[in-house]
């Protein structure tokens, strides 16, 4: 069976030193170590504090596939890791920085065709920017969809200044995953991991409530929304939201009539839920054509064992075939059969 990670993270070995070409220290920063059970290792540090290190299979195609192939998963959809989005930069060093990641992406795509779909990313606080940058992904760079952060500099998605963007996504046939990321709340939770646990659901939540509320995917109805880690906590409080919208649409429906529920069936979600009655619930919820494999590697909060609560579940093989790839294909807008002998 075809399957495919569409929730896969990847970096650069290394990536240009910002605070020498622009004169701008707060970009991330790689530095490369020894270590001795992972041999190379990557420490990076944000604003001048350790962030996260990353080893060898965050940048190392050859031996991501080989991983993939021990989970017998064969294609990879990958993204750039949110700590690189850099949505506080100026225009110009935003939007090199962006190009400077897109290109990497974009061959590894050209390099592994069966292997490796790519995802683009933005400098999505400069709308003009990202918009010329949107179309270099989609006419010379053959990039079928983007990763944008659940907020842009506290901003949510409704906000008009993203209009334009969401309007050249739309009409270029682009694809947008939401990924969580400056997590609300996360001064006042730093303890305990909290903005992970706890933070990213709710941004998720954040982000699909504003789209829906705020009318986007009203005035875009061709754009094909993604929101990942299982669509945050937005799946299991529906219900509650809805509630919400009925009781006190004077505060709720207020630039959008429509039901929130009916766009459950609008959008696609991962499967990266840790949970196996939580995946069965956000297949009920969400249906069988709109949840796709993601299991956000290589990281821990990551699926440690791709693919595995999926098969647990005794699918049938259709369902099966849809969720474990071609649903992802259909979002992503490709022709099956350009993967279908990887």
């Amino acid at each position: 069976m075809l399957k495919i990670d569409m929730h896969a993270h990847i970096l650069p070995r290394t990536w240009p030193d910002m605070q020498e070409k622009f004169g701008v220290s707060e970009f991330p920063v790689a530095k490369h170590a020894r270590d001795a059970e992972h041999g190379e290792v990557c420490n990076i540090y944000r604003n001048g504090e350790f962030f996260r290190r990353v080893l060898p299979n965050c940048w190392d195609i050859e031996q991501r596939i080989a991983e993939y192939a021990g989970h017998d998963i064969g294609v990879q959809v990958i993204s750039t890791v949110p700590v690189m989005f850099s949505y506080w930069a100026a225009s110009k060093p935003a939007s090199y920085f962006a190009s400077y990641l897109n290109d990497h992406v974009a061959e590894l795509q050209q390099a592994y065709p069966k292997q490796v779909i790519a995802l683009g990313t933005l400098p999505m606080q400069h709308s003009e920017a990202a918009v010329k940058e949107l179309t270099r992904l989609a006419n010379d760079l053959k990039i079928s969809g983007i990763q944008i952060g659940s907020n842009i500099n506290d901003k949510n998605l409704d906000d008009p200044e993203f209009e334009p963007i969401f309007a050249a996504a739309q009409d270029l046939g682009i694809a947008i995953m939401v990924h969580p990321w400056e997590m609300m709340g996360r001064e006042k939770m730093g303890k305990y991991w909290l903005p992970w646990l706890v933070g990213m659901p709710a941004e998720m939540s954040r982000a699909i409530c504003s789209l829906i509320f705020g009318g986007v995917m009203e005035k875009f109805p061709d754009l094909r929304f993604c929101f990942a880690h299982g669509g945050g906590s937005f799946p299991w409080t529906i219900g509650r939201i809805a509630h919400g919208f009925d009781m006190r649409p004077d505060l709720v429906a207020v630039d959008n009539p429509i039901h929130p529920a009916e766009y459950l069936s609008r959008f696609w979600v991962d499967s990266v839920t840790h949970d196996a009655r939580a995946l069965q619930w956000l297949l009920e919820i969400m249906g069988e054509d709109k949840v796709m494999l993601g299991t956000d590697y290589p990281f821990p909060l990551g699926e440690q064992a791709p693919g595995k609560i999926l098969t647990g579940l005794g699918l049938e093989k259709p369902a099966a075939a849809k969720i474990f790839a071609y649903n992802a294909l259909d979002w992503l807008g490709l022709d099956p059969a350009n993967f279908e002998s990887a």
